[in-house]
């Protein structure tokens, strides 16, 4: 698998191998799966819908981390038995598998192709989380706007587009400043 998204999703063999360790579960929209700061120890593999990982703090700010679609998992932070880092929520009706803790462990000790997907894509996130975190040292919220934007944009005929909706409110919450100096920087 390449780098970006490709490091993050898993293909069919590796969905239908890791489904024999899972429990399925449905999910409403607006669900939160897992809150930080607490104590679990399982892995999500999305399969159907779309979740949003996130973290707040007591004042009930957020910040968006990412979102994520089929093929994408979550939970693996909590494979040492910490803490949760992060709150992640459904964004609409969703379909996961529940790896427990020691299942997934025994698939990683059976499955060495999918263990180097997994240093993979924790590799990946590694870099990910450097990359935001010299950009909200280094980088104005203009700068951090535009790289968001950037990053989001596809080319279509020679043109940038950027096709998923984001609001004013979504943006800052991505970029770590408040909404009203998204919208000051959009007039500018």
């Amino acid at each position: 698998m390449g780098e970006g998204r490709d490091t993050e999703v898993l293909g069919e063999a590796e969905l239908a191998e890791i489904s024999r360790s899972a429990i399925p579960r449905s999910y409403p929209a607006r669900t939160v799966i897992v809150s930080e700061g607490d104590r679990s120890d399982a892995l999500y593999v999305i399969l159907e819908g779309r979740c949003r990982a996130y973290v707040s703090d007591e004042n009930g700010r957020e910040a968006i981390l990412s979102d994520m679609g089929p093929g994408e998992y979550f939970g693996e932070v909590a494979m040492d038995k910490g803490p949760r880092s992060a709150s992640v929520v459904t964004l609409e009706p969703s379909k996961l598998l529940v790896v427990p803790a020691e299942r997934f462990r025994a698939f990683l000790a059976e499955n060495p192709d999918f263990a180097f997907h997994f240093i993979r894509k924790l590799l990946h996130r590694i870099r990910e989380l450097t990359r935001n975190v010299s950009g909200l040292a280094l980088l104005d919220a203009y700068g951090r706007v535009a790289r968001l934007l950037l990053e989001s944009a596809r080319d279509e005929g020679g043109r940038q587009v950027v096709a998923e909706r984001m609001t004013q409110s979504e943006i800052a919450s991505r970029v770590g400043c408040s909404r009203e100096m998204v919208s000051r920087i959009f007039k500018d």
